[in-house]
């Protein structure tokens, strides 16, 4: 983290999967939503998709900005905008 802006910087995001089982997410910024099929970050390279089966959170460290999600890991997807991954969220895809 950048003590003169409070900001994380971008060489801090880095993911870690653990045989499609956990999966740990540095530079997290922001978790915007989730449930146990999909999980929507801000992290410092931009949004962040990560969808698969009965998805829990293990661990949330807000001040390092890391997170350890447990369940089984199908895909990750970064995406260009807000809009984007509003575009493809489990809850716009049901109300279609």
């Amino acid at each position: 983290m950048n003590k003169e802006t409070g900001k994380l910087e971008s060489s801090n995001h880095n993911i870690v999967i653990t045989e499609r089982k956990n999966v740990q997410i540095s530079g997290i910024i922001k978790i915007d939503s989730f449930d146990n099929e999909e999980f929507l970050l801000e992290t410092t390279l931009g949004p962040l998709g990560v969808k698969g089966k009965d998805l829990e959170i293990i661990k949330l460290d807000t001040y390092d900005g890391t997170i350890v999600i447990k369940g089984q890991i199908d895909a990750f997807s970064y995406f260009d905008s807000v809009k984007d991954k509003k575009e493809n969220s489990v809850i716009s895809r049901l109300f279609k």
